[in-house]
């Protein structure tokens, strides 16, 4: 089977890969990406931290419907779900990053036209993602039959609950995170498709597992933290995490057969 296609925008030109080309990173890599983020947020404090603000007001509203409308798994499931539809919502950050790269002086405007111009495959990679985030809705509102019938119980009485319920978790985010990874950065970096993208985003996880599974266990940790103080963390830490996506993106996948968007 090839492993290649014709750009439809280029007829006469080679055919174009399905994936883009990895490279090989170190085990430590998302920590130089975490330096780069932070320093992309120093360069751009008043576009990042608006930004960070807006995803901060938006998580409290999450959290907040989901406690109001239900049990304890649907709102760990709005929890998670926020953090499975996160690089969609932080295509904006890749957007600054990507001004500060080019020497050009970050306008949050420019993030909202740019992200408009790929709206078509944000869309389509959005639709993917809300309808995993409705399995997992579903899956987490499910497992409330092995939640204890008696209203006295302790914790090892949760123990099934929460078991399979962080069993579950892990697939969805799993499946989820290795998917998105670098797809929504190489859209906006790239004149592409979402398959190639995904394809793109799978690859690089697969042939970068120990960095791809400290940067997982950073995220995660950045996020808890962000829960710990109450959502006022998130004002930062969700800048962080989308300015250290760009680099890492920007380290892992030679994307530079595919023309740059305009």
């Amino acid at each position: 089977m090839s492993t290649q296609k014709t750009d439809p925008a280029e007829p006469g030109k080679k055919p174009l890969p399905f994936s883009a080309r990895i490279i090989k990173i170190p085990a430590d890599a998302p920590i130089e990406w975490l330096h780069r983020g932070a320093a992309d947020i120093r360069a751009a404090p008043a576009a990042s931290l608006t930004y960070g603000l807006a995803l901060t007001l938006l998580s409290i509203l999450v959290t907040y419907a989901s406690w109001k409308l239900g049990t304890l798994a649907l709102y760990l499931s709005m929890a998670t779900g926020f953090m499975l539809i996160g690089p969609v919502l932080a295509i904006g950050l890749y957007s600054i990053s990507q001004q500060i790269e080019k020497g050009q002086p970050p306008e949050l405007g420019h993030c909202v036209r740019q992200g408009g111009s790929h709206l078509k495959d944000m869309l389509i990679f959005s639709f993917v993602l809300l309808i995993v985030f409705m399995l997992w809705a579903r899956s987490a509102t499910a497992l409330h039959i092995f939640f204890p019938a008696a209203g006295d119980y302790e914790l090892r009485d949760l123990a099934l609950f929460l078991g399979i319920g962080t069993v579950i978790g892990a697939v969805f985010s799993a499946i989820v995170f290795t998917t998105s990874a670098f797809a929504l950065p190489m859209i906006m970096d790239r004149k592409t498709d979402g398959i190639t993208a995904v394809i793109t985003s799978i690859n690089a996880v697969l042939q970068n597992k120990k960095a791809m599974l400290l940067w997982g266990l950073v995220i995660v940790s950045l996020v808890a933290v962000g829960f710990l103080t109450f959502f006022l963390g998130f004002i930062v830490i969700m800048p962080l995490i989308g300015h250290a996506t760009w680099h890492a993106y920007r380290s892992t996948v030679d994307a530079s057969q595919w023309p740059e968007n305009d």
